[in-house]
């Protein structure tokens, strides 16, 4: 190959890609920009830094976090490999050494003979190559993305609410319907939105643990002050006792069909995927911390035993509105072999970063060489990951983690959850093998 591949970013994501496609048989120029330009989180000049924690999450199948690991296996991911290596004792996490990890990374990929790495700000989109610089991107890049791609394209922080798993929902206490009868999904009588009814009591007690729940703490860095539009439900609520119900829980224009009245407040559910199997708590993005989300968001009626598919959250967080800008395989609609990959996408965590950009890679190194790009399919966790960037509604769309919920169903319905997620995994792992060996991909030593 004669032409080098730049990539933008030396964070996970950059060094996945820029390993994979040197692999290849690629020439690859590695930009980052730091030390020549800092960033609030980093501390070094390494490549790879971990800026926040230093776990992977789950190893185990059954575990989305898990399976993703093991599908990016089988495609031989440098970062996991690297991981592996500084593995520091978790239990059942992949939990590292950060300053082990970093440095491995930083040595592997710095050895490489295809690999040059040069340190700066780059402020152009590269063709060919991928730009994986993450949720801190700097003001110039962000600006000449926002310029091709359009004003509406590029974020810059995070206002997430919770999403659950529809199995976990008790439909016998919530009901389905629109506001005043509208907003209906095109072709179907039913509602658009799940809803649980509150009455008065439940309504207080529920205002009482949000407002005094533990809430996490941002880094300096990430602090961002608040609108009306992403304002932390907890934020809301301390305006006063009636703010929420006047807001995100107002209950006028739905009538609960098995008591024909209007609750005192509601809490709404709206579709997250076209399988129904995600649903988000409309206007409930927060800043709580997870296990208070849990204990506070399971006294919503109908939700006692909800299963959190993603937490809520609030930070800044550079990405892309993925569904709406991007192609499937995550590059210019006008340039197939300018790529994204990493959080800028719009994954949330440190392997969903890092799969996209060994997929990244794969793809260019496939384009280049004159085949298609190609996607795992929607029964693996990875697949089902780039479904949602492509699929999700562009004008709702927010940050994905991996989780169950993303994948195909199964055929026939399982009721024990445990040996579903095994089925799942099974098959995923399965579907995965036959992606890779279909399209000749190999595994990397």
């Amino acid at each position: 190959m004669t032409t080098s591949i730049h990539i933008v970013g030396g964070g996970l994501a950059g060094t996945e890609a820029a390993w994979q496609l040197a692999e290849r048989g690629h020439d690859v120029v590695l930009h980052e920009m730091r030390p020549v330009v800092g960033t609030e989180a980093h501390k070094t000049d390494k490549l790879a830094e971990l800026v926040c924690s230093n776990t992977f999450k789950s190893t185990e199948t059954t575990n989305a976090h898990g399976l993703l690991k093991a599908e990016m296996r089988l495609l031989g991911s440098m970062v996991l490999q690297c991981a592996d290596a500084s593995r520091v004792p978790g239990g059942s996490a992949l939990t590292v050494d950060r300053d082990v990890f970093s440095t491995t990374v930083h040595e592997r990929v710095s050895a490489h003979p295809r690999i040059v790495i040069e340190r700066g700000e780059i402020h152009v989109l590269p063709s060919p190559g991928i730009v994986a610089t993450g949720p801190l991107t700097s003001s110039a890049l962000a600006e000449t993305i926002r310029a091709r791609l359009g004003v509406a394209s590029l974020a810059f922080y995070d206002a997430i609410a919770p999403i659950v798993d529809y199995d976990s929902i008790d439909h016998d206490i919530v009901f389905r319907a629109s506001r005043y009868g509208k907003e209906t999904m095109e072709g179907e009588g039913d509602g658009a939105y799940l809803n649980c009814p509150m009455d008065r009591a439940q309504y207080e007690n529920f205002l009482d643990a949000l407002t005094h729940a533990d809430e996490a703490t941002a880094h300096e860095f990430d602090k961002v002050p608040y609108f009306d539009g992403c304002m932390p439900a907890e934020e809301i609520a301390r305006r006063g006792r009636e703010s929420l119900r006047f807001g995100p829980m107002k209950p006028v224009g739905l009538t609960d069909p098995r008591t024909g009245r209007e609750a005192y407040a509601i809490v709404q559910l709206r579709m997250e995927d076209r399988g129904g199997r995600m649903w988000n708590l409309v206007g409930f993005q927060t800043r709580m911390r997870y296990p208070e989300q849990q204990r506070v968001f399971r006294m919503i009626p109908g939700l006692e035993n909800a299963e959190f598919l993603r937490f809520g959250s609030i930070h800044r967080n550079s990405y892309l509105n993925s569904p709406a800008s991007l192609t499937p395989h995550l590059s210019l609609r006008d340039d197939a072999t300018t790529m994204f990959a990493g959080q800028l996408t719009g994954v949330e965590g440190y392997t969903e970063s890092t799969a996209t950009g060994l997929l990244a890679a794969i793809n260019l190194s496939r384009l280049l060489r004159g085949t298609n790009a190609v996607v795992p399919p929607p029964t693996t966790m990875l697949g089902a990951l780039y479904r949602y960037l492509r699929e999700a509604d562009p004008r709702h769309f927010q940050p994905m983690n991996a989780n169950f919920g993303l994948v195909d169903d199964l055929p026939a319905r399982v009721k024990d959850k445990r040996i579903k997620k095994e089925k799942l995994a099974e098959r995923a792992l399965e579907h995965t093998t036959a992606w890779r060996d279909e399209h000749a991909l190999g595994i990397l030593a």
